[in-house]
């Protein structure tokens, strides 16, 4: 079933779903400003949901450009390296402050390429052994690759982004904080950022206002969307001091998940 929403007064359909629905501008000193320009700039939104296979092992990917699940990933940065040098190596230094936050024994990353040319990421984790703490792409985690990719997705335009279900192979800790990150990135480059999440983390962000989050529900003849704020159940629980994560999350839940168990007897 897909998803749709509208947006002054234009229709988008952004996916098969069953999920809530935030943009997170803001609900803090500074709204991000709206965007004039028309659902056109969708075209190409950049790295939405970065696949982590797809980045270890580039060649199932080859000939894309700009492929939303990461296939051409590498390359986009080498690409960036070699044209935008001085905008590169600033986003790699404020993605490797962040990595070092976010990454147990995480030092340093880089961009290098091997002998055929091809681009390679290296990652430097503290290690009793000198030089034995570098790893490849291949030997980095999900939540390592699919964090990068969400940082790099971020810092990557000044148009619209759409991102899928960030919070996937990440700690909860890390989740918590995403929505801070889109929130100072939107601030600086007025960028709208659009999320489908199923994270009650994500959600409970106090920046974040029932105003912003959409619920999409399928349908028989589609997809039925409702404001989140517009749902007196919803704003009695979160004006009574429930996250709103937790407010919102089981009314998008199936309707008899308890179900599941029943088809795998003991």
């Amino acid at each position: 079933m897909e998803k749709t929403f509208s947006w002054r007064g234009r229709t988008r359909t952004i996916g098969p779903t069953r999920t809530g629905f935030s943009r997170h501008t803001s609900n803090r000193s500074m709204r991000t400003r709206r965007s004039g320009r028309s659902l056109s700039s969708w075209r190409r939104p950049g790295i939405c949901t970065l696949v982590p296979q797809l980045i270890r092992e580039p060649d199932r990917s080859a000939g894309k450009e700009r492929d939303p699940f990461g296939g051409d990933f590498l390359e986009q940065l080498a690409r960036m390296q070699k044209e935008q040098g001085r905008t590169f190596d600033s986003r790699l230094r404020r993605i490797n402050a962040a990595l070092r936050v976010a990454v147990p024994q995480f030092k340093e990353l880089r961009l290098e390429r091997d002998e055929a040319g091809r681009p390679h990421l290296r990652g430097l984790y503290e290690h009793w052994r000198p030089d034995a703490g570098w790893q490849g792409e291949d030997q980095f985690s999900d939540g390592t690759l699919r964090l990068l990719g969400l940082l790099w997705s971020l810092l990557d335009g000044t148009g619209p982004l759409l991102l899928e279900e960030p919070e996937l192979s990440l700690h909860q800790a890390i989740v918590q904080k995403v929505p801070g990150i889109m929130w100072r990135v939107a601030r600086k480059t007025g960028r709208q950022v659009l999320v489908s999440t199923h994270s009650e983390q994500l959600l409970s962000d106090e920046g974040i206002a029932a105003e912003e989050v959409l619920l999409l529900e399928p349908a028989a003849e589609g997809t039925s969307v409702k404001v989140a704020a517009a749902d007196d159940e919803i704003l009695a629980l979160h004006k009574g001091g429930v996250p709103l994560g937790q407010a919102v999350l089981p009314r998008v839940a199936p309707a008899k998940p308890e179900q599941l168990a029943l088809d795998f007897p003991e």
